[in-house]
């Protein structure tokens, strides 16, 4: 099991120190919301502060793009040491091309679905080319929501499809995650959890068990 801290929750005023503070542990990787003000009401970072970051740490950087024109970030992102870079389903049109083009750059693809959105929206042959689902467990834009219960149904939708069709990707859920859901979460198929204010609500001395309790 992959947790991913999601930075989006972080203290921005402390950012070095917060992402030190998991130096020591494995299966890592920092959950990186990029937004863009238009397909999610929210602003955050960009390519400096992604920069810096991969000088600070050596766990896998994990883009999540909530933007309403993905492939303007192909080229702009790809030489800041991102490992996954992941893109919303709902928000481009040419879904072939664009993964086409990312795996010419990241080393790590990945789909995005909003809870809205139809779990079979995304067809089989394009489910082979990619490395990672992310399901979204709560409404993007906005950290600290509830976890929205039929996310489970996703879960266990893609676990059966890697089974069915002998896939190898992961299976990425975020939105709501907490050592109270985790296990069942885990029983559904998910191997990537993403978790912002769970942890970094927490007390610093502590990140590091809260994130064992999720595993």
């Amino acid at each position: 099991m992959i947790v991913s801290p999601s930075i989006l929750s972080a203290d921005f005023l402390n950012l070095q120190s917060e992402i030190e503070a998991f130096n020591q542990l494995e299966n890592i990787s920092f959950h990186l919301d990029i937004m863009d003000g238009h397909y999610v009401p929210n602003l955050t970072f960009g390519k400096t502060v992604i920069k810096n970051l991969s000088k600070v740490t050596h766990h896998a950087l994990d883009a999540h793009l909530m933007v309403r024109n993905p492939e303007a970030y192909i080229e702009d992102l790809s030489d800041i040491g991102l490992n996954n870079f992941t893109f919303h389903w709902e928000a481009t049109t040419h879904h072939d091309s664009l993964i086409a083009e990312l795996k010419k750059r990241y080393p790590s693809v990945g789909i995005s679905l909003n809870p809205g959105t139809p779990e079979s929206s995304i067809p089989s042959y394009l489910l082979e080319k990619i490395d990672l689902i992310l399901i979204m467990s709560v409404n993007p834009g906005f950290g600290g929501q509830k976890f929205i219960d039929y996310s489970f149904e996703k879960i266990k939708y893609f676990t059966k499809l890697k089974q069915d069709l002998g896939l190898n990707f992961d299976i990425q859920v975020d939105g709501g995650v907490t050592d109270k859901n985790a296990k069942e979460l885990r029983a559904a198929g998910a191997t990537n959890l993403v978790a912002g204010s769970y942890i970094f609500g927490a007390d610093k001395k502590e990140y590091s068990s809260r994130v064992e309790s999720l595993r």
